[in-house]
């Protein structure tokens, strides 16, 4: 599909109408949207958005691994780059807002302010990043770790998809891989800023229009293995029994009361669990189970690990073994002071209700915040639904959070 041949905007359209339009690529048969990296779907997205922003006088560019970029150069230090967006990219059948909603916006608060203000001080860039949620390859954040240096294209070798494919054939295949000349690095960033749909429930349960992010937690998963020994079901006595499946059962009990416990914003799941030998009259010999941690403050998450490692200790009680494996481990993120205490002050000025929060999920808000400072902005979830067909955020919620953006981005690249 060319660029003559994509879809168009009228400039006039709400927050609400760009999203639909971005919706229309990758849309699948029960309104959600499939736009994996470096799909035709994905493709097609990426330069419908090039269009729009050439259209609105951005000066354009793609870097070699995909991701967007519009600017508009600052008259007085065209150096110093204030950097906002989001990714495109989305989970299989997702839904229409999450991270494009950061992208539109953007776009939209930027051209608005161009038109209403002439050109920055500050380079405002738009950045429509590659991805972030690694649906299709088994690696997250693959756009805002490669801008802000992070990772590089030896990382594009050891990945490949479900149907055998590497990420670096498949950025091939789209069109890109190849380099190109460098505009923005991580040295010359000079702030970023991410507006996000919550894919929680605080905001609609507290009734306020936004919320100013100070923290992402730290994630730690694990994969717990429980041993014991398979027997029959009906000649084995309960007290002769090492019983896996109770063992785990014990184990998810301990762990999520001991979270309670701990601290009330620590957060502990065991969302995976798998069986052997998984047959309905035989007592299971072994099990599998994920666990998922999540908290701001890493002393919290090292103190949580020990109180994993302490079942151990019940395992051998029962003759039974426990083995874990920490195979993911993301640390906490401290947004920019600075940039929080300017968003509350906006939003009290633009009459929003706010609420100073801790995001429970992970954004590339939190890749940015190592290299330079970071805010994330958040409005309200319906219900906390995401990640599905069923998301949605009210219109009214999309602008306040757009309105939002915009007085953010005067204050770090007008004033």
């Amino acid at each position: 599909m060319t660029i003559a041949q994509l879809q168009s905007v009228h400039p006039e359209q709400s927050i609400s109408d760009w999203i639909k339009w971005l919706a229309s690529y990758g849309k699948t048969d029960n309104g959600g949207v499939t736009r994996l990296l470096y799909s035709e779907s994905w493709l097609e997205a990426q330069l419908a958005l090039q269009k729009q922003m050439i259209q609105r006088g951005f000066t354009v560019r793609f870097d070699e691994v995909g991701n967007l970029f519009g600017r508009y150069i600052g008259t007085d230090e065209p150096d110093s780059i204030i950097l906002t967006g989001s990714h495109i990219d989305t989970v299989r059948d997702g839904g229409q807002f999450d991270g494009a909603y950061g992208v539109l916006a953007s776009f939209l608060a930027a051209s608005e302010l161009y038109a209403e203000h002439g050109p920055p001080k500050r380079t405002i860039e738009v950045v429509s990043l590659a991805e972030e949620e690694g649906s299709r390859f088994p690696f997250t954040f693959w756009g805002s770790k490669w801008v802000t240096g992070q990772s590089d294209l030896e990382t594009a070798h050891s990945f490949i998809d479900s149907e055998g494919v590497s990420l670096q054939q498949a950025m091939k295949d789209a069109g890109f891989g190849e380099s190109v000349e460098t505009q923005s690095t991580a040295e010359t960033i000079q702030a970023f800023i991410e507006l996000h749909i919550e894919q929680g429930i605080l905001l609609e349960h507290k009734k306020k229009d936004v919320g100013v992010v100070s923290d992402i937690v730290g994630q730690r998963r694990y994969m717990i293995q429980f041993s014991g020994e398979s027997n029959h079901a009906g000649t084995t006595p309960m007290t002769m029994r090492k019983d896996a499946m109770r063992l785990t059962a014990e184990f998810i009990t301990y762990i999520t009361n001991a979270a309670e416990q701990l601290d009330p914003t620590l957060v502990a799941t065991v969302g995976r669990l798998v069986a052997s030998p998984n047959v309905p009259n035989v007592i299971a010999g072994g099990v599998e189970c994920s666990l998922d941690v999540r908290h701001a403050q890493t002393g919290i998450l090292d103190q949580f690990e020990t109180i994993i490692e302490q079942f151990e200790k019940v395992a051998k009680q029962n003759q039974m073994e426990m083995k874990r494996d920490c195979w993911l481990q993301i640390e906490p993120v401290h947004l920019s002071d600075l940039f929080v205490e300017q968003a509350l002050s906006h939003a009290d000025t633009l009459g929003f209700s706010s609420e100073r929060m801790v995001s429970g999920a992970g954004h590339d808000a939190q890749v940015f915040g190592l290299t330079c400072p970071t805010l994330l902005l958040f409005v309200p979830s319906e219900k906390g639904i995401s990640h599905s067909p069923l998301e949605w955020t009210d219109p009214e919620a999309l602008e306040k959070g757009l309105k939002l953006l915009k007085a953010q981005l005067y204050s770090l690249a007008y004033e």
